[in-house]
């Protein structure tokens, strides 16, 4: 999702943003920022290219794929309800391999799980996720995975869910999963201490079982999914 831009690009953006230089060092935020301005992945941005649903919650609530090539591009939250077309990031989807459930009756949280999808360095790369605690309007960034030299692959093993009050992110170690349990409240950034009386909470899954399988999206989809050959009217399709 967030690739290295030209050298150039990159002094020049974060100069002009006060930040530093080295990518691995930037806070979640910085790097989501960072993957809006550019890359030296060889696309060809089709604005005309038909939207492609690449995740639906529900018959009004769904992920986006538009302006893309071979389902690399933008990615919008959407709630035909409420009139909400947010733009969340600019990556391919489907770079995050793992699970992905929204259960939240109120409509409030929405968790977006991103992934690199390239060969890291000695010090890895980083995932990050975007949630929202307000219907998808406004978006912040989480890391997920740090320090991976493949993470696509890696992010296979993550379950990835939000519920009424509580984000959980869920990675397979061997026979079970370590669970981390983030409190979702109203405008709560996560990577910052939490207000008075708010907690999260850590756990293997094999000591509460029920916790992960009983959450479902109401569509019943789990993961991202993308059509790489879809072309505009008049473009041929990728073989």
């Amino acid at each position: 999702m967030k690739r290295i831009a030209t050298v150039s690009l990159l002094i020049s953006v974060l100069t002009l943003a006060g930040c530093q230089t080295d990518y691995e060092d930037m806070s979640a935020d910085q790097r989501a920022t960072y993957s809006h301005v550019g890359s030296t992945y060889s696309y060809k941005p089709d604005p005309n290219a038909p939207v492609q649903v690449t995740y639906r919650i529900d018959d009004h609530r769904f992920v986006s794929l538009e302006n893309y090539d071979k389902c690399y591009g933008d990615n919008y939250y959407n709630d035909t309800r409420l009139g909400i077309h947010q733009k969340v990031w600019t990556g391919s989807p489907t770079d995050y391999r793992g699970r992905l459930v929204i259960d939240d009756p109120s409509g409030s949280n929405i968790v977006l799980p991103t992934s690199e999808n390239t060969t890291c360095g000695e010090r890895g790369c980083t995932n990050s996720l975007a949630y929202s605690t307000d219907r998808g309007r406004k978006f912040r960034w989480l890391d997920y995975l740090q320090y991976s030299s493949r993470p696509s692959d890696d992010s296979k093993k993550f379950l990835i869910a939000v519920t009424k009050d509580k984000l959980y992110v869920a990675e397979t170690m061997q026979d079970d999963a370590y669970v981390k349990g983030f409190p979702l409240v109203k405008d709560i950034e996560l990577d910052k201490p939490y207000p008075p009386g708010v907690f999260g909470g850590n756990f293997t899954a094999s000591r509460r079982p029920s916790v992960l399988s009983e959450l479902r999206s109401p569509s019943g989809q789990d993961r991202f999914t993308c059509d790489a050959s879809i072309r505009s009217a008049g473009q041929p399709k990728t073989p």
